[in-house]
């Protein structure tokens, strides 16, 4: 019997695990930070955004993130700053590899999904967003 236990036990857990090529698909969109955590695990709350992150994947996994600032009637304006991005699977995580003519860093991705994305960045910051909704406000 405790070998069964055992066995259905381990099942779990490795059933439980999250693929990273199934986040992929999720990244495309409009986030907004709904969390911030930080090394200590003191976390902030963010009630309000006035900007929102734009992810643009494409099919050879790369792509750009760009900070937007969405207005009432839908639209949204930016600036013409933008961060090139490439994603790469390794040791069964999904990275986000940035590059700037600034700076370059790495981001992981925990999770994904069409309503939630969880990354966590170099200095064990974890960032969680929810999917952006806009606010249109109709004359």
């Amino acid at each position: 019997m405790k070998k069964y236990t055992i066995l259905v036990l381990t099942l779990l857990l490795f059933s439980c695990s999250n693929d990273p090529n199934l986040f992929i698909p999720h990244l495309n969109g409009y986030w907004e930070i709904d969390e911030v955590t930080l090394p200590d695990v003191t976390k902030r709350d963010y009630n309000y955004n006035d900007t929102v992150d734009y992810f643009s994947i494409t099919d050879s996994l790369t792509g750009f993130r760009k900070k937007m600032k969405p207005r009432f009637d839908g639209t949204y304006t930016t600036s013409k700053d933008v961060e090139s991005l490439i994603l790469k699977i390794e040791n069964d995580s999904l990275h986000i590899y940035y590059d700037t003519p600034f700076a370059n860093w790495k981001e992981t991705v925990l999770n994904a999904t069409e309503d939630q994305l969880l990354i966590i960045n170099d200095q064990k910051i974890k960032y969680l967003y929810k999917r952006f909704e806009p606010i249109v406000v109709e004359k």
